[in-house]
């Protein structure tokens, strides 16, 4: 066993431990040493910090030069790396398999698939399903998380995210991400839906951890909170200096879309 293929047996094995696993997203490589450092035992990326930080939307296809550079130089840290890649760069199922075939050649452990689309539209579930099945079969080790956007675009689903999660896990599926999710009993609906480990998105004051933890989530990522708290900090330091003006509030996903696009 290679050492990428022994950080991603290591990276499923992460997912069937006796707590959750805290998985924090990482923007840039130092970020994610630092992350590291700090004990983590594995990290993602975040697409919305890859795209900012390269001064893009997120969610619009357009980083994968990005992604793909970012995900070569984390793979040299010591721990199992998982790459968000959007909605694959591509809507054709050989692209995106491609794509995850690339990324485990570089020893990276697991990618996070999404099913949602620029303007706020879903994927066809009979289309995204036939992405993971390719993806699976070029990149059999890789472990993907399919992730569910139902309650991420606004409008709460939860019949629809099962029939979605049922079908993603029959296509291959390792993991299902349901960002957005925080109610007690939707959660036990996902869990018991496919028997895939559950990936929660950390919500401030609505997905309290140790709560996850008795419902029997097996991962929760923080998404793009470190880089919205990093640039906060960023600008208090500055603000620091002189001691005058107010520090910032933590900017929402939706006020760095803002900045980066200009409006």
């Amino acid at each position: 066993m290679d050492f990428g293929e022994e950080k991603a047996s290591r990276f499923r094995r992460l997912h069937h431990g006796d707590r959750p696993l805290v998985l924090p997203n990482a923007w840039d490589f130092a970020s994610g040493a630092a992350l590291v450092e700090a004990g983590f035992p594995a990290i993602g990326t975040t697409s919305l910090g890859v795209a900012a930080a390269a001064g893009k939307t997120d969610g619009a296809g357009g980083t994968r030069a990005e992604t793909m550079a970012l995900a070569r130089t984390l793979a040299r840290l010591p721990v199992p790396v998982t790459v968000d890649v959007e909605g694959g760069f591509s809507d054709r199922p050989g692209d995106v398999a491609a794509l995850a075939a690339e990324l485990a050649s570089y020893g990276i452990a697991g990618i996070n698939l999404e099913d949602g689309r620029a303007g706020g539209a879903l994927a066809s579930a009979r289309d995204q399903a036939a992405v993971i099945a390719a993806v699976k079969e070029a990149a059999p080790g890789v472990f993907l998380n399919a992730r569910v956007d139902t309650f991420w675009l606004g409008a709460p689903d939860l019949e629809e995210t099962l029939r979605r999660a049922r079908a993603y896990a029959r296509a291959g599926a390792d993991g299902i991400f349901v960002p957005g999710i925080a109610g007690d009993a939707d959660v036990r609906a996902v869990l018991e839906a496919t028997g895939l480990p559950l990936n929660v998105l950390h919500l401030p004051g609505e997905t309290d951890y140790p709560r996850l933890a008795r419902l029997g989530v097996h991962r929760v990522s923080t998404g793009s909170l470190p880089f919205r708290a990093a640039l906060r900090a960023a600008v208090a330091a500055a603000l620091g200096v002189t001691g005058e003006g107010d520090a910032p509030h933590v900017p929402s996903y939706g006020d760095v879309q803002r900045l980066v696009s200009g409006r």
